[in-house]
């Protein structure tokens, strides 16, 4: 960073102005109310340890915290959010794989994987005024590539909305920011999306989450592990599609279906090429005792690149995993506004 402020010469890149600039709030601002859950939320954790988390966390927060102490606690205030937040730890295995230009897939991968939805709609009193007073957050890491999973979207703009006494939801603008690397390519992307969470309750035990956006990011992809010498790199405005769904049955288990698709050269710098990117995530998890469950998961990456001299490219890796889940205090998530009379 020191190098990029001082020392380049050239002007900055579109990549450095708006992946280091803008990425970077948009993954901050969440990354500090994690910490801030971390140092006032429910648990039993001792205060040494709480600062030490909140600064792994939020490195910035955690030295605001050890130069003034507590001189700035009442600077921010959380409004007391709906939060479902989850810990898997597991194995997985290549299950399907077209490798393309790549090389040296590891077949078997040990798994870490965290994830956080912060201000879920549904709660009396909660209110969405501020960017980020609701947020997803998503990151793994495997023995086979490192840091798989990097991905957060957040309300910048908006408010909330009811319809009838089964209904809870959230529209507006959103920012994101998403990196995946699954072995044989990676992507990075910066959005911007119009779109609407929300919570539907099918019967008095059957609730339905889910996310829906459609927007427009600035994106970069290329092959990782390449077998070829040439350059396998493209960046450029993307349209991006985005579907996460959740569907909860009481307190015992849940399905989750996500989906996100990018077209990276379908607008500008066409004669670069193109790239289309496929995600798909889905898990079953099993609520076994108090916050312990299990859960299988799959997940399918494709790639469908076209440059010039190149050709036509297509690269595909699916996996399936076993994992043990630790989940968080709300259980699966599903927010209770309901008078007990309707159930």
């Amino acid at each position: 960073m020191g190098w990029e402020i001082f020392g380049e010469q050239t002007p900055p890149s579109y990549n450095d102005q708006i992946a280091s600039g803008i990425a970077g709030s948009f993954l901050g601002e969440p990354l500090f109310r994690m910490a801030h859950l971390v140092l006032n939320g429910p648990g039993g954790l001792s205060r040494p340890w709480r600062e030490a988390i909140a600064a792994g966390i939020s490195p910035s927060l955690g030295f605001t915290r050890l130069t003034f102490g507590s001189r700035f606690d009442g600077a921010f205030v959380d409004n007391d959010p709906v939060y479902y937040s989850r810990l898997r730890l597991g194995v997985a295995r290549a299950a399907q794989d077209n490798l393309g230009t790549s090389r040296d897939l590891e077949r078997d991968e040990a798994v870490i994987d965290f994830a956080l939805d912060y201000g879920l709609p549904g709660k009396d009193g909660y209110t969405y005024r501020r960017p980020f007073d609701y947020f997803s957050f998503h990151a793994a890491a495997s023995t086979a590539n490192g840091v798989e999973t990097l991905a957060t979207r957040g309300l910048l703009f908006g408010t909330d909305y009811a319809i009838g006494d089964t209904v809870r939801g959230l529209w507006g603008l959103y920012g994101s920011y998403d990196y995946l690397a699954p072995q044989i390519f990676n992507l990075s992307t910066t959005a911007l999306s119009l779109g609407t969470t929300g919570q539907w309750w099918a019967s008095e035990r059957l609730a339905l989450q889910g996310t829906v956006l459609a927007g427009l990011g600035y994106s970069a992809a290329s092959t990782l592990r390449r077998t070829t010498e040439d350059r396998d790199y493209h960046y450029g405005v993307a349209p991006r599609l985005s579907l996460a769904l959740r569907l909860i049955a009481g307190d015992r288990a849940s399905v989750d279906l996500q989906a996100q698709k990018y077209f990276l050269g379908s607008i500008a710098n066409r004669a670069a090429g193109r790239d289309d990117i496929t995600r798909v995530d889905t898990a079953f998890n099993w609520r076994l005792h108090k916050r312990h469950a299990v859960g299988v998961k799959y997940v399918w990456s494709h790639r469908d690149a076209n440059y010039p001299g190149a050709g036509n490219r297509s690269q595909t890796l699916g996996t399936v995993g076993i994992y043990y889940t630790l989940l968080g205090a709300d259980g699966f998530g599903a927010v209770e506004w309901r008078e007990p009379a309707v159930h």
